[in-house]
């Protein structure tokens, strides 16, 4: 499933080539959506945003088109009527004089007006977006001692939205490592120090994979491993995909376990209890 990197990168990419220009055509594959394909054509995108894991696409007018990518979602971004060769089924497809804006394999699609909007069951429960840059580490540190969260485990809290919206499944093994935090621990189990470490990495970490498509790991290592020819699967990552190989800080073996029925990996000595 993409995370919220992804997604905004994915945002990034339609903003630059749908707005401020008029749509010349737009397709939806639910036929509940159909009516909306007159109404849209000719109306400028505005924005495209993001709220987690959620794009949101606005219009001159009061209407927003709302997207989940779920677990096998994707955008492209096309020249006009350009389609990529692919067996996945074309969702929505948004074009304008230069550009076309395909989601493919997504079903959560809606059209909402501005009330719809603020209203969003997903939306709304997303209280605190990490790539927000008015995000700040204190307000996170408050939401790991918020009595509604502080007695959950980190392995299942860091993946819910409506706790910190945009994180998923190798972000949460990237910041408890970067935070030196065992995965079975809970926010009330941490001290002071491991609770603004955690609000650190969850800042650090997810910035970083923004602005790297997706590299968590040390940049310096990152680095040297690239002219050492290395593949990207063997330096994205500190530790999630890479069970049985050695730890880049201390050489320990990385572990993988089952967490909230995910996936899971950390370095059991940089990480000990």
């Amino acid at each position: 499933m993409p995370e919220g990197p992804e997604i905004r990168q994915a945002a990034d990419e339609i903003a630059k080539a749908l707005v401020d220009r008029p749509v010349t055509e737009i397709f939806f594959a639910f036929d509940r959506l159909k009516s909306f394909e007159d109404i849209l054509t000719g109306e400028k995108v505005t924005a495209v945003k993001t709220r987690g894991k959620a794009m949101v696409i606005c219009f001159t007018i009061p209407l927003y088109i709302y997207s989940h990518n779920q677990l096998y979602g994707r955008w492209y971004v096309r020249n006009l009527q350009s389609y990529p060769t692919t067996n996945r089924q074309l969702r929505l497809a948004i074009h304008n004089s230069k550009k076309s804006a395909l989601l493919y394999s997504a079903s959560d699609i809606q059209v909402l007006d501005e009330h719809e909007l603020a209203t969003h069951p997903f939306l709304s429960r997303v209280e605190l977006d990490v790539l927000d840059q008015a995000v700040t580490v204190e307000q996170i540190v408050d939401r790991f001692l918020d009595k509604r969260f502080h007695r959950r485990q980190l392995t299942s809290l860091l993946l819910d939205q409506h706790f910190l919206g945009g994180l998923g499944n190798y972000l949460r093994s990237e910041i408890l490592f970067v935070a030196k935090v065992h995965p079975s621990l809970r926010p009330l189990d941490c001290d002071t120090g491991q609770i603004h470490a955690l609000a650190q990495a969850v800042l650090s970490v997810t910035h970083q994979s923004y602005l790297t498509k997706g590299i968590t790991n040390d940049l310096q290592i990152v680095a040297q491993l690239k002219e050492q020819k290395y593949k990207r699967s063997d330096y994205r990552h500190y530790v999630f995909g890479r069970e049985g190989k050695p730890c880049f800080l201390c050489g320990t073996a990385i572990v993988k376990e089952i967490y909230a029925g995910r996936r899971l990996y950390f370095c059991p000595r940089c990480q000990a209890l």
